[in-house]
C-alpha cells in the first residue's frame, strides 16, 4: 500500500469517527457530575466539609499503592486523617508546615483502596489561605508561589 493510499484511508476513519460523535444524541452522552477529576483522585464537591487539628506528621513519600503527593496526617476530633495536598504546592509553602502547627482545611473525603483520604480543596495555616483545588477539584498550580490571601482575622491581629 502506498503512502497515499494509507492517508486516504486514515483521513475516512477520522471523518467517520467524527461524524460519529456529532450523530450522538445529546442525552446519551456521559451525564454531568459534581465529581471533579484532575492530575489525581476525584473530588466531590457534594461532600465537601472542614477539618480543623494540628498536624501530625508531614508524609512526603505515602506508603505503597496509596495516593501519590504531599500528605499531611491530621489529629483532629474524629482521630488521625490523612490529608492529600498533591504535588503543586509552592517549596515555601511544603517548608512552612510541621508537625504541631494547627490547621483548617475544607476538602472532601475519598476512599481508594480500602483507604480513606482527605483530598484538600483549601489550607488555611499561620493565617495564610492556600488554594491547592479548584472549586469542581482540578488542581491549582502555582503562580509565582501558591495561591494565598490573608485571612481577615489574622489581617486584625497583626494591626
Amino acid at each position: 500500500m502506498s503512502c497515499s493510499h494509507f492517508y486516504a484511508r486514515a483521513a475516512i476513519c477520522l471523518n467517520a469517527l467524527l461524524l460519529a460523535t456529532l450523530i450522538i444524541p445529546a442525552g446519551a452522552q456521559e451525564p454531568k457530575s459534581t465529581v471533579g477529576r484532575g492530575f489525581g483522585p476525584a473530588y466531590d464537591v457534594a461532600h465537601e466539609t472542614t477539618l480543623t487539628g494540628t498536624i501530625e506528621d508531614v508524609v512526603t513519600k505515602p506508603q505503597a499503592g496509596g495516593v501519590g503527593g504531599l500528605h499531611l496526617m491530621v489529629v483532629g476530633p474524629q482521630g488521625v486523617v490523612d490529608v492529600h495536598l498533591g504535588d503543586f504546592l509552592s517549596k515555601e509553602t511544603k517548608d512552612s508546615l510541621h508537625a504541631g502547627m494547627p490547621v483548617q482545611i475544607i476538602g472532601a473525603p475519598m476512599q481508594l483502596h480500602d483507604k480513606e483520604y482527605f483530598l484538600a480543596r483549601e489550607l488555611n495555616i499561620d493565617g495564610h489561605t492556600v488554594i491547592i483545588r479548584s472549586e469542581r477539584g482540578f488542581f491549582v498550580l502555582p503562580r509565582g508561589g501558591d495561591v494565598v490571601k490573608r485571612t481577615k482575622a489574622a489581617k486584625g491581629e497583626q494591626q
